[in-house]
């Protein structure tokens, strides 16, 4: 399968048409980049001006990598399918060379016995009751044939259909190959400019107590956002069991190495609120109990964030997301892919930061996580 996607890899990107649209597309793309990159040199912006555009180009990277995700679900979606496929087609060929390996043998026998001619075996049958038992037989024989005959022709009918999904799926597959390339290489130049962007936001902020200044109120926009969710899952009717009977077995929202942070000094009197996570950029994030999404946007600091309410006064924060893939309102599963690990916020690595929280109240991650 890795050796057809290659040869099939090959194809699209060896495609005139493919590769053309393509290539414009990218040199749009890092043009205007390029040319805000240029604006911003040019304007000496402030620190504020600095984060919106790196809010923009978070928010941009986050739909790329969500469209990316699900390009690669429908690839091996595809590929399931055509190895469902190419299973029935070699049934289905097994089953009509058996057939006509079948009729050919039911249809010598007929001919070498001469019993194909009605009249013949009357003329030559002297018992008349043995005579009504061989006619009898061949009919059954007839229709038995009949039968086959028409299995025979639904099997080929079927093998014309899975021969033509077949050959959509290989024209699906290009296309979905094509449009990841595409994708993929969008992504890239975004990375590169968010990192540019950030680049110069570090150097306006350059002092200790700008950084302080900046992380107090990143950490005001979080209890913030916690604060309004909060209220609106006071709001829902729908009763959840909350997590107070989970401490200490719930799993890792995402695989890597866990920095236990809770309750660290962080710079100057702040200290951190939650853990740090570090693990590969595109790893799945998963909620660490269900619940309910109450929160699914870029903030401050944190990147792309996601807080879920799991009743009782307890909810769950994920930030520092690449991608988002649930919104606010979406019902979870413990252990439902609800974002990509990424470095979103002004990180400079990927991780996943990891709050709980009770009633607004922070709570050490650590405790609550299967050792």
């Amino acid at each position: 399968m890795r050796v057809c996607l290659l040869l099939l890899l090959g194809i699209v990107l060896g495609n005139p048409a493919f590769a053309q649209q393509d290539e414009q597309r990218l040199q749009a793309l890092q043009a205007e980049l390029k040319e805000r990159q240029q604006a911003l040199a040019d304007s000496q912006a402030t620190a504020e001006e600095l984060q919106e555009v790196l809010k923009e180009s978070e928010l941009e990277i986050g739909r790329v990598a969500r469209a990316l995700e699900e390009t690669r679900t429908a690839l091996a979606n595809n590929q399931a399918e055509q190895e469902t496929l190419k299973t029935q087609q070699s049934s289905l060929k097994k089953a009509i060379l058996n057939q006509q390996d079948m009729l050919a043998s039911q249809l010598r026998s007929a001919f070498m016995a001469g019993h194909y001619d009605y009249a013949k075996m009357l003329f030559y049958q002297e018992d008349a009751r043995k005579f009504e038992r061989v006619v009898t037989y061949y009919q059954y024989l007839s229709k038995a044939r009949q039968e086959a005959i028409s299995e025979f022709r639904a099997n080929v009918d079927k093998l014309k259909e899975v021969n033509a999904r077949l050959s959509d799926k290989a024209d699906e597959l290009k296309a979905l190959l094509a449009r990841q390339q595409s994708q993929r290489a969008s992504l890239v130049a975004r990375q590169d400019d968010r990192k540019a962007t950030l680049n110069k936001l570090n150097k306006k902020i350059a002092s200790e107590s700008e950084r302080i200044a900046q992380l107090q109120e990143n950490e005001q926009a979080l209890v913030r956002a916690i604060e309004e969710a909060q209220r609106r899952a006071e709001q829902e009717t729908q009763m959840m069991a909350g997590l107070a009977g989970s401490k200490g077995q719930l799993a890792a929202p995402a695989d890597g190495r866990v920095r236990r942070l809770f309750g660290l000094r962080r710079q100057g009197q702040l200290r951190w609120k939650g853990i740090v996570i570090e693990s590969n950029e595109g790893n799945a994030v998963k909620a660490v109990s269900g619940g309910r999404v109450l929160y699914a946007d870029w903030l401050k600091g944190f990147g792309l964030v996601t807080i879920i309410d799991h009743g009782k006064g307890y909810m769950s924060v994920y930030g520092h997301n690449q991608a988002l893939l649930k919104q606010s309102g979406d019902s979870v599963r413990p252990g439902d892919t609800i974002a990509l690990v990424g470095q979103s916020g002004g990180q400079t690595y990927p991780n996943l930061y990891f709050e709980i929280r009770h009633k607004g109240k922070a709570l050490n991650p650590s405790k609550w996580l299967a050792r």
